[in-house]
């Protein structure tokens, strides 16, 4: 119940964070006014998502490192920004958050499951 609660966190959060940048650099609050080229930086984040959306744990694993590109953005742009633009800078922190601490907490036990299985091959391998 708890690894799929995760798993929904994880991919609900990776498409409301590719919605929000969209958003974000087209209509809500973008550099110049029609829109900004700034919109490609959703680019790296359509990358991973049909792993996630499938749950390939590798896929999982390299994107919850992905993420934190997108956790400093927003972090420099709800400092530094003024406006709109601040607010959606910590909504970017916020899912990107959310989106790290469910994949993490979905990737645990497959991750304990691994590594008790390489101690169990070691133990048979020196007897």
């Amino acid at each position: 119940m708890m690894q799929r609660a995760m798993y929904i966190g994880s991919a609900a959060s990776l498409v409301l964070l590719i919605l929000l940048c969209v958003a974000w650099e087209l209509v809500l609050a973008p550099l110049r006014p029609g829109g900004s080229w700034l919109v490609l930086k959703v680019i790296p984040l359509l990358l991973p998502l049909r792993g996630v959306l499938k749950r390939d744990l590798y896929t999982m694993q390299w994107s919850s490192m992905l993420i934190l590109l997108y956790f400093a953005e927003g972090i420099v742009r709800g400092t530094s920004d003024q406006g709109p633009s601040a607010m959606l800078g910590w909504a970017e922190v916020a899912l990107t958050c959310i989106f790290f601490t469910c994949t993490i907490l979905y990737l645990r036990p497959f991750k304990k499951a691994a590594k008790k299985l390489a101690q169990q091959a070691i133990r048979k391998a020196s007897k």
